[in-house]
């Protein structure tokens, strides 16, 4: 198996060592359910034993108890020079067998919380007073509906809403250039979908969000990096769209400053390259409105907005959009309907109402932000000060380095600690970034101070077994 397929399996075993009794038994209960939902299909070659071990951060006994008890129970064959490979299965028709999605940041959220605490997906964890009452002007709204409902473009009155967000943002924006989604991951599928062949390539920072890496691969497309703000980077690539995070990145929190943000959109206009500009987390600063998105400084219709309302009001809301020229928002209209003859009314309305009270829902947001955000940096650089990393101007997110070892490891450690953190490797394209761990900042202080006590005594434990390695298998 190559360094991608484990990488991939590592993903796939997800939490497999946060339950209780023996960590092969744990391994094995977690590998028998892949084998037998199709997720690893029959034939496919497994890592050898000291590989998997390593990655996982336990002992070789470990792995080779739990492929033993696999091959007495007839899933895995294992043979002396040929490995240890799926057995060949009669999978019940109902079940898939090409796999599921392996990133880790969407993986738990497949998987029920099993007592761990979450550092892996970051969004608001409580729909916020402001969601409630949008909620009640909308019912009053739905009162006097008398269509039948179904607009795949979008609500007129969220449409027309966001046209306004975006002309006062400095994009003179009509209600037709703007396609309401289910999210900003519908909005980043459909535009993949459009705007992607198979083999075309395209452009990402790195690190970057996990998701858009997603929706790109499963449009077929190649990923690169590169630096959006270096324009003789995104010339050199010969490129059919270039993605970025200009405002309060997710991982790291960072800004583009105006002048990056200018270079990038001459680029764009220069080279006829579609950007899509994720404004998911712009509304996040600390400090304030957001900068003037990129989309105010370009000469054409190369850059496309695309947004939502999940980081800022609650992540259940699943309301998104696309900004784009209105030709373009006609074809993704037309995209999204044969998958999705529209969003859900109710939602959209309540949408409409949220932006009325932008100001009020960001100040109340970025409060909860910074004190999140102080709390975890503070308890970091007194219970983890070797751990280095930059404060975050905005968003939800901490981008942390690790003084040595890998994060893929380290994160299977903290997983027998109760920590669940998501390596640095989903954020990087080339899965890079090996010593890096995002943490968000958005559970609620004591919860928030425990998870952090849990990753210093993971780190004890695997600091401390890298300088003296034990030969005996860790159990619990």
């Amino acid at each position: 198996m190559n360094r991608a397929n484990l990488d991939d399996l590592v993903d796939l075993l997800g939490r497999w060592a946060s339950g209780r009794g023996p960590l092969y038994l744990l391994l094995a209960a977690r590998l028998r359910e892949l084998i037998d939902d199709g997720v690893l299909a029959p034939g496919a070659s497994l890592p050898p034993d000291r590989v998997l071990a390593r990655r996982l951060a336990v002992g070789r006994g470990t792995v080779v108890a739990a492929y033993d008890l696999l091959q007495q129970e007839g899933r895995v064959v294992r043979r002396q020079g040929s490995g240890t490979r799926v057995a060949p299965l009669d999978l019940p028709a109902t079940r898939a067998a090409d796999g599921v999605a392996a990133n880790p940041v969407i993986l738990h959220l497949l998987h029920p919380p099993d007592g761990v605490r979450l550092l892996t997906c970051a969004a608001p964890g409580a729909p916020p007073p402001e969601l409630l009452e949008a909620y009640q002007e909308a019912f009053a709204g739905l009162a006097r509906e008398r269509g039948m409902g179904l607009d795949p473009a979008g609500r007129p009155e969220l449409r027309a809403a966001l046209a306004a967000y975006y002309t006062g943002r400095g994009v003179p924006t009509a209600p037709g250039e703007i396609l309401v989604t289910t999210g900003a991951q519908q909005a980043l599928t459909l535009l993949a979908g459009l705007l992607l062949a198979p083999g075309d390539r395209v452009l990402t920072e790195s690190p970057t969000y996990p998701g858009a890496l997603e929706a790109f691969r499963h449009a077929a497309a190649v990923v690169r990096p590169v630096d959006p703000a270096e324009p003789g980077e995104v010339r050199r690539e010969r490129a059919a769209l270039l993605y970025c995070v200009p405002t309060n990145r997710n991982p790291d929190g960072s800004v583009m400053d105006e002048a990056a943000r200018r270079r990038l959109a001459a680029v764009a206009a220069e080279r006829d390259l579609p950007v899509i500009e994720d404004e998911v987390g712009a509304e996040l600063g600390f400090s304030g409105p957001p900068p003037a998105p990129v989309a105010a400084y370009a000469r054409g219709e190369q850059v496309v907005a695309v947004g939502s309302l999940s980081k800022l009001v609650w992540g259940g809301l699943r309301v998104g959009w696309v900004r784009a020229a209105a030709p373009l928002v006609s074809r993704l209209a037309r995209l999204r309907a044969v998958h999705d003859l529209g969003g859900e009314v109710l939602g959209q309305l309540a949408a409409a109402a949220l932006l009325r009270r932008l100001d009020e829902v960001r100040a109340a947001r970025a409060r909860v932000l910074r004190e999140g955000h102080d709390l975890l940096v503070s308890e970091l650089r007194a219970r983890l000060p070797s751990w280095t990393f930059e404060p975050a101007a905005g968003g939800q997110t901490l981008w942390v380095r690790l003084p040595r070892g890998d994060a893929d490891s380290f994160a299977q450690v903290a997983l027998r600690h109760g920590v669940a953190v998501p390596p640095g490797r989903s954020f990087d394209p080339l899965g890079g970034h090996a010593a890096f761990l995002r943490l968000h900042f958005l559970l609620p202080p004591d919860e928030l101070t425990g998870a952090v006590a849990g990753l210093a005594a993971a780190w004890a434990a695997y600091d401390g077994s890298e300088r003296t390695p034990s030969r005996s298998p860790l159990v619990v």
